[in-house]
């Protein structure tokens, strides 16, 4: 089995221009992710999907494989998609572009089950939420999942809603257990291709969760439960927490 992890990076971020070549600690963050990506055991190859030279230009500087796409896609799954027709791989890994403190063995948690279980089509991951405010940000997506691991619904909602705490969930949120969804994707390269020709679903439009477009077509998304967390870089901020992180990690700024 032949597996690829492709990083879709676009330059034209809405909130963070020119983002995934921002300078941390000395690499542009394109360069961290993928030599983060680089060490999952199970990856064979690392692509960088991109619409922009600039970007081209940075991966191919430090001698990563990068691959030119169409600029007139409107998700990133549709950019993983038109790489993933040009690859042999049997699974697809999408690796978002802006997680430089993505940890290896997350990718091999998302990737096992679909190893093991040929009527997979798609993995994921999810992790505890801890606070209150998590559970109530509906920036954070909830997923719940059967008891086979297998996601039920994604939302933006308190999922799931404990009846019994609705009138005081902030004093009673250590009796609550919920799941944050972590953007990590793993496809069987076959549905991948045929993911962006499905039509967007009731659901999916109204959570704005593309994964949701799954489900409501009756696809498999199996979600690895794990302690691991990264720290993705969505504002300025984020990047100061990743470069703080980093400098702890390596004694030095």
């Amino acid at each position: 089995m032949h597996i690829t992890a492709i990083i879709p990076a676009r330059y034209a971020s809405t909130r963070f221009p020119g983002k995934p070549l921002v300078d941390i600690l000395g690499k542009a963050m394109i360069q961290r992710v993928y030599e983060q990506t680089s060490k999952a055991s199970l990856v064979d190859r690392v692509v960088v999907a991109t619409d922009d030279e600039r970007i081209v230009a940075a991966v191919e500087a430090f001698g990563g494989d990068v691959c030119m796409t169409s600029s007139t896609h409107e998700t990133g799954t549709d950019r993983l998609a038109e790489v993933a027709a040009q690859l042999s791989s049997d699974l697809i890994v999408n690796v978002q572009g802006d997680e430089p403190l993505i940890d290896p063995a997350m990718i091999d948690l998302a990737v096992s089950p679909l190893i093991d279980d040929a009527q997979l089509d798609m993995g994921t991951l999810m992790v505890p939420i801890q606070t209150v405010e998590e559970y109530l940000n509906p920036n954070v997506v909830k997923v719940v999942t059967d008891v086979k691991g297998d996601a039920l619904y994604f939302s933006r909602s308190p999922l799931p809603c404990y009846r019994d705490y609705c009138d005081d969930v902030t004093e009673r949120f250590d009796q609550i257990r919920s799941f944050k969804h972590v953007g990590l994707y793993v496809y069987r390269r076959a549905f991948l291709l045929a993911y962006p020709h499905l039509e967007v679903t009731p659901l999916e439009s109204a959570e704005k969760l593309e994964q949701l477009r799954a489900l409501e077509h009756g696809y498999r998304i199996r979600v690895v439960e794990t302690p691991l967390q990264s720290q993705g870089v969505d504002t300025p901020d984020d990047l100061d927490r990743v470069c703080e992180v980093l400098t702890m990690r390596n004694g030095h700024c």
